[in-house]
Formats: structure tokens, sequence, C-alpha cells
């Protein structure tokens, strides 16, 4: 259906791409599953996402070319992989990682307060996540500028849709990653030296974890922790440096951060899609669907919804949070929102307790990050 289906909208129209939240909120109103070139059949309201999501058997998760462990497969596949990653997010390996995070973001932060005027996204929030990531991992903190290049020429080829390109970046991912298991292997590392190690000796079917596994799990984790990290703490800054009333609150009362992170993070989302593929026809939003079709699940929207939330683009401490898709629902909500919400937590606490005020910069306004990023590509900030 999809080779004659025509375009209900442009994903990559320069007014789409000025502001992504305002056109995805016009396309749930008009057009709640429509059809694009890039994205196929999207699907904008809140009520959709949570069909798709609660039917894996209609809407397939096996959706690459490349192997992806677990997000990219369906049960019993699924099931036996997400065993294997949740135990990484448990209570205790987050209470052991805090005081790690929180040394880290001491640095970065007193880093901030030194220069005054800064540019979030160079100097904080992608050395932040990067950093965060090899401290969690066990890498080296050489890796840190070779991640985020890697993270960007990943979401440059996202967007230009070059799959060659994209099978490259996945290549040179997986070589980066036998180097460091390589590196294990020689040094005779043990299953509690660090996570990466503990992979290693990780067994799935009764058989240890491959490499190819092994660094699935470890790309995804590095694609979620660098891109959608650092997307969020500039999002969080920002929300911050335009409300100086809720800056101060929280200032106040450290103890609503949590709350709060989450519901700025529902209004102005850090991902923009997941995607799903069509296992058999089905009927979504007055659509017909045929089998073998693309599904993009569009977060960012169905988390603005007034269908589902009163007055979406408020910020309420009252809303009901599990209606909250910031980490996604059902089988494939995010086995990593422990870690992201301690480090969303940890840089929001220490950053307000050593400043008196995060203010934008006039007369330099920021610059929207475009699909299949969100947040901002720039964001210059007042740090005193």
């Amino acid at each position: 259906m999809s080779d004659t289906q025509e375009p209900d909208w442009n994903p990559k129209a320069a007014d789409v791409l000025r502001d992504q939240r305002a056109a995805y909120d016009a396309m749930r109103g008009y057009c709640p599953v429509a059809y694009s070139e890039l994205m196929h059949w999207s699907v904008f309201r809140h009520e959709e996402v949570m069909r798709v999501l609660s039917d894996h058997e209609t809407f397939s998760s096996t959706v690459s070319e490349h192997l992806s462990v677990p997000s990219g497969m369906d049960p019993p596949e699924h099931t036996a992989y997400r065993a294997i990653v949740e135990r990484y997010f448990s209570g205790e390996r987050m209470a052991a990682f805090e005081p790690i995070c929180r040394n880290l973001v001491v640095d970065l932060v007193q880093d901030l307060l030194e220069r005054g005027q800064v540019e979030l996204v160079a100097d904080f929030a992608l050395p932040f996540a990067a950093r965060a990531q090899c401290a969690f991992l066990g890498w080296p903190l050489a890796l840190q500028e070779p991640l985020i290049r890697w993270t960007q020429k990943n979401h440059a080829a996202t967007f230009a849709q070059d799959r060659k390109v994209m099978s490259e970046i996945a290549r040179e991912f997986e070589g980066l990653v036998d180097e460091l298991i390589e590196d294990r292997l020689e040094a005779g590392a043990k299953a509690d030296d660090d996570i990466t190690a503990s992979l290693m000796h990780d067994t799935v079917w009764e058989r240890p974890l491959s490499h190819e596994e092994i660094a699935s799990i470890l790309r995804n984790w590095t694609v979620g922790e660098i891109g959608t990290i650092s997307a969020a703490v500039g999002i969080l800054a920002h929300y911050l440096a335009e409300h100086a009333d809720l800056q101060s609150q929280l200032r106040a009362e450290p103890s609503l951060l949590p709350a709060a992170i989450d519901e700025i993070l529902r209004i102005h989302g850090p991902l923009v899609a997941n995607r799903r593929i069509t296992t058999r026809p089905v009927e979504i939003g007055g659509r017909q669907i045929g089998a073998g079709e693309r599904v993009s699940l569009m977060w960012i929207s169905a988390n603005r919804d007034d269908r589902a939330f009163d007055e979406p683009h408020c910020f309420r401490f009252d809303r009901d949070v599990e209606k909250n898709l910031l980490y996604g629902a059902g089988l494939h909500v995010c086995p990593g929102a422990p870690l992201a919400r301690l480090e969303m937590r940890v840089w929001l606490e220490e950053l307000l307790a050593r400043t008196d005020s995060v203010g934008l910069v006039p007369g330099t306004p920021p610059r929207n990050a475009v699909y299949p990023g969100s947040g901002f590509a720039r964001l210059p900030l007042l740090i005193q």
C-alpha cells in the first residue's frame, strides 16, 4: 500500500523542523494517523499510541535489519533478553552509581559557573551524557569525544535515511565494542569488574551472549544515553530559564524535582518517535494499514494530547503519572528509566544548589534540534 499512498505531510519540511512540537500538535488535530515518505505511518494521539503499545502481535518491534537487543524484539526473545538488561538498572546499582554521577556533575557545573555565559549543549549536555555513559559502563573517558561524534553521525544518517551509512555506523560501533571486549578478555576481566565485563559473562538460552548481541545492547544504551539524555538536559534547563518561579520553587523544595522533571519532559519530549511494523492488515485512527507497513509512535505528540491531559501545554504537579509516555509503556517501557531519572535529578540538584539563577541570553535565541533529535541544537544560557 505504501508504494502508492499519497503523503499527508512531510516531517522534513521547513515549517515542521522549525517547531516540531507545534507541527505534531497540528497533525494530531487534523490527521491523527498520517502517512509520509520518511516515517510511513505516524500515530499522533495518545489513545492510538497506547493501542499500538498494547498489541505487540499486530505491531511488531522487529523493525530493523540490524540486531536490536531487546528493543527490536518481540516475545519470547524480548522476554529473555529483557530479563538480562533489567538487572543493570536495579535499585542497588543506581545507589552505587549515584555518588559517581554526582562527582562528575559537580565538576561540570563548576566549569559552567566559572564561565558565566555558556552554550549548554556543547559545554554541558553532551559531555555530561557521554561521561555518564562511560562511567556507568566502565569505559575510559577517552571515549567521550568519539561517542559524541558517533551519536551525531548516527542522527545525521537517520535524518538523511542513508541506509548504507547507517549500516557503516552500526559496524563502526560493533568494532568499538569488539576492542573493549578484547581488552577485557586479555585482562581476564571478572563479571563484577564493570558492566561491560558483566555482559560478557551473561547467558541467554543457556549460552553466552555473542559479541554482536553485546554490541547491540550497548549501542541501544549509547543512543539512548547520549542522544536522549543530552536532549533532556537542554529541555529542562531551557524550561527553568523561562520559568523563574518554578526555578525558585525547586531550589527551595528539591524533593519536587522528580515530579517536575517528568512533567517538563512530558511537555517537551526528548525523544521524537519509535517504530513498529504491522504483521497483518489493521485499521487504526480511521486509516487502513496493510501488513508489513512501518508505524511511528509520536511520543512528543501523544504526551501533549488534550484528550489525555487537561491543559497539556501547562506545567502541573497533579498529573496522572501513568499516562505520561516519557519512558514508553507496556512490554517495551524503557528499562533504563531508573538511570535516566537518577542522572536528571542529580544534575538539577547540583545546578540549582550551586547557582542563584539560570537565564536565557538576551538577543541570542536558542536553536531547535531537528528530527530525529528533539530539544535544542544550541542553547546559550547565563549561569549565576
